[in-house]
């Protein structure tokens, strides 16, 4: 049995897009096993937009064979879109720095098969024994150094690689490098970063001392696209933790790291499976 499909969509809103998407695989034999779907509505200040997520099973009809042929009914109302195998696990390069936490935890949820990712190489700007504290296996480990003057360079290596790998995703596991305006834009809606939340309120070194120093009662972190804008990029996904007067500063480094890490599994889960769609500056994320 062939595996189940994934089409996402999305265009400028109009009565009828839900009959003939539907009925267009109904068509083709196909069946309908998940659908969601979200009308950006302008009168509410939206996009004016529609979002769509389906799975369906195709019943013997090849993913090339409905791409040619949705291709059309696309064109007529102006679809981006999408469709994609739900069992092909998306082709993942990670990025870190000095603090592998984040790295650690994407790659145990890919090896119990939390995450549907196939991470297909690991770039660090500082050498292995400094970046990792753990067994990669054999996924290959590229150690790239950034300096202001061999940045363009880097990039450009950087980019190589990610054609070589023919990566579909790029994360920022807590990678302390900002990415050019020329890199962000090459990978754009496909590079996700973690950062806190509460920045940049805190800019700088030592973040979780500055919330501590200024009583925060919550802290967090955001998963986000990235964009030339630092920092600003579509939000994926947040979530916080509650912070008393009782704690250290190392309590707020220990709990920050632990949102960090599910935060980006979190937001990288809903990326390979096809839930994200962009509307802007903003995100459409359809849960499950």
């Amino acid at each position: 049995m062939a595996a189940p499909l994934i089409l996402t969509l999305a265009c400028p809103d109009r009565p009828g897009i839900t009959a003939q998407v539907t009925g267009f695989l109904f068509a083709r034999g196909c069946n309908i096993l998940d659908a969601q779907q979200f009308n950006d509505r302008a009168e509410a200040g939206g996009s004016d937009r529609f979002f769509m997520r389906v799975v369906f099973d195709p019943d013997g009809s090849t993913a090339e064979g409905l791409r040619e042929d949705f291709a059309t009914l696309a064109s007529e109302f102006g679809m981006e879109w999408k469709m994609a195998r739900e069992d092909r696990p998306r082709r993942t390069i990670i990025l870190v720095s000095k603090f592998d936490h984040c790295l650690v935890d994407l790659l145990y949820r890919c090896r119990t098969g939390e995450l549907p990712i196939e991470v297909v190489a690991i770039v660090s700007n500082h050498p292995r024994e400094a970046a990792i504290r753990v067994d990669i296996g054999d996924i290959p480990f590229h150690h790239t150094p950034v300096t202001p003057d061999t940045k363009p360079a880097a990039e450009a290596q950087f980019r190589a690689l990610a054609e070589q790998t023919e990566a579909e995703l790029v994360v920022l596991a807590r990678y302390m490098q900002v990415f050019s305006d020329e890199q962000s834009a090459h990978f754009a809606g496909r590079c996700i970063n973690i950062h806190h939340s509460f920045l940049p309120g805190f800019k700088g070194a030592r973040p979780y001392h500055q919330a501590h120093a200024r009583g925060v009662k919550i802290i967090g972190a955001t998963a986000h696209f990235v964009t030339a804008d630092l920092d600003e990029g579509p939000i994926i996904h947040q979530d916080v933790e509650r912070i008393t007067h009782a704690d250290s500063p190392e309590d707020l480094v220990r709990k920050g790291r632990d949102i960090e890490r599910r935060v980006l599994a979190e937001a990288v889960r809903l990326f390979a499976q096809e839930r994200v769609l962009m509307n802007g500056n903003r995100t459409v994320v359809f849960r499950g």
